[in-house]
């Protein structure tokens, strides 16, 4: 059982249980993760029934025959995640309100969207009038029976978005709530029978939960789209940028490799020269011509 199948059931439990019931009978009992056995007041009696004999199966009943119980002999019928597994669930909700006293309450959970799973096969997703539905073949089989709330409820975790109704068997009793499942829920598309006035039909929509979540990511892979683009755009001037530096940086590392070019070429004619000088002033000449170079240069003196 799913996060919100079985919050759902605790809620219905919760809300709804009459201290003047005492039977209880389920659909599609088998305990494979939670059972809503667990929600039950422990006082009650509780019949479990399912196709297969399982953990939490007291009752194996075969698809599409009456189930082995009497008329009117249970309070309470509850079913959560097996209508949509059931060929011809239009027949079992008669079938489980066969069983119902009059008063007595049936809990319907079927899943209104997500992934196809066969168990043994799986047929059916049911949509916000569905349990309007029900009611209408009901009443064309001679049946009274009236819805009292239904809901689709927003998924969580495991991503199941559950359609919830409570139906009742016609009765002169009054009704005995403590007050709906789907104000504990962030559920539309809310049918409430109970209800004496306010809109027939609240907080309506019609998209899907499946749809507003489609919806939202498209939303956030244009938004994504479109930040790309501009971070696509913003690279684009920084690349440009980034290569007008570069060609800024290769154009000033020219001027200093031909500065170092021209250094290169005054450090080596320097060279020379002092080589040069280096050999006149050792030549024999420049020994023989020292005191003509003294005297030129005290005449050079004298003159200043």
């Amino acid at each position: 059982m799913h996060d919100t199948a079985c919050e759902h059931g605790r809620l219905f439990f919760e809300l709804y249980w009459d201290p003047a019931f005492s039977t209880v009978v389920e659909l599609g009992s088998q305990n494979v993760n939670g059972s809503l056995r667990d929600h039950c007041p422990a006082a009650a009696s509780y019949i479990g029934m399912d196709m297969v004999p399982a953990n939490g199966v007291d009752l194996v009943v075969t698809p599409g025959e009456p189930f082995p119980l009497a008329d009117e002999s249970t309070d309470v019928a509850v079913t959560s995640s097996a209508f949509e597994h059931d060929v011809c669930f239009w027949e079992t909700f008669l079938d489980l309100v066969r069983l119902l006293r009059p008063g007595g309450l049936l809990y319907v959970n079927a899943p209104s969207n997500h992934a196809f799973h066969r168990y043994p096969v799986d047929c059916w997703r049911f949509y916000p009038d569905a349990g309007v539905a029900l009611v209408a073949w009901a009443a064309r089989r001679g049946i009274a029976v009236e819805l009292v709330e239904s809901f689709v409820a927003a998924p969580r975790n495991e991503g199941w978005a559950d359609f919830v109704a409570v139906f009742r068997k016609a009765s002169s009793r009054p009704l005995t709530r403590r007050g709906r499942i789907a104000d504990h829920s962030r559920a539309m598309n809310i049918h409430d029978g109970a209800r004496k006035a306010g809109p027939e039909i609240e907080n309506q929509r019609p998209e899907t939960f499946d749809m507003l979540a489609a919806a939202d990511l498209a939303a956030r892979l244009m938004q994504a789209e479109r930040a790309a683009r501009d971070a696509g755009g913003e690279a684009a001037r920084q690349h440009a940028d980034n290569a007008a530096l570069q060609e800024k940086i290769a154009a000033l590392t020219a001027r200093i490799g031909a500065r170092d070019a021209e250094l290169a070429d005054l450090s080596e004619a320097r060279r020379r020269l002092e080589t040069d000088l280096k050999r006149i002033r050792a030549s024999a000449s420049w020994r023989i011509t020292a005191p003509v170079r003294r005297v030129s240069a005290l005449l050079k003196k004298g003159r200043r």
